[in-house]
């Protein structure tokens, strides 16, 4: 349950923010590509980890996978608790640079928000589990950039060039 939020009014706001459609969702995932795209404002990410200090914490990205048109990402701030380093959230997104699109595709379910957490097969059943993780998604990123997060600049590590052997 999210924190300072009684059973009755989650179930409120869970039905409130239920998508209408598949074209909802695809706003939504639009809407998370845009506000990436400010935090990480290249294209192909030069860098296969990067920090960021925003007013709050750290923040963490790591690239887990590059493919022609998608680029698939670990984004998440650690904290100790109790000693222990814990990822929250612990989040993959994959980027859709062809489309515009940002979905979040994984959230951790020993996270806080365990119920955000897998990723089934896209059908009607999809819509009711995409929309909670993307609505997190899409207002962290928010969050993040409203704390003065940015992985863009020069100051942090580039990817190797490779230079053809001729």
């Amino acid at each position: 349950m999210l924190p300072g939020m009684d059973a009755t009014t989650r179930k409120r706001w869970m039905a409130a923010a239920q998508p209408r459609s598949f074209t909802g969702l695809m706003a939504l995932y639009e809407s998370n590509y845009r506000r990436f795209e400010r935090l990480a404002p290249e294209d192909d990410l030069p860098f296969e980890t990067a920090q960021s200090r925003g007013t709050d914490a750290w923040l963490y990205l790591r690239v887990i996978e590059r493919c022609r048109y998608t680029t698939t990402v670990h984004l998440t701030h650690w904290f100790t608790v109790d000693g222990v380093q814990r990822p929250d959230p612990d989040l993959r997104m994959r980027v859709y640079r062809d489309a515009g699109l940002a979905e979040a595709i994984y959230c951790d379910a020993r996270s806080r928000y365990a119920a955000l957490a897998g990723v089934p097969d896209i059908d009607q059943a999809v819509l009711a589990h995409q929309w909670p993780r993307n609505v997190m998604l899409n207002k962290w990123l928010a969050y993040c950039l409203a704390q003065g997060h940015s992985f863009g600049g020069a100051h942090r590590p580039r990817l190797k060039e490779t230079v053809p052997i001729t």
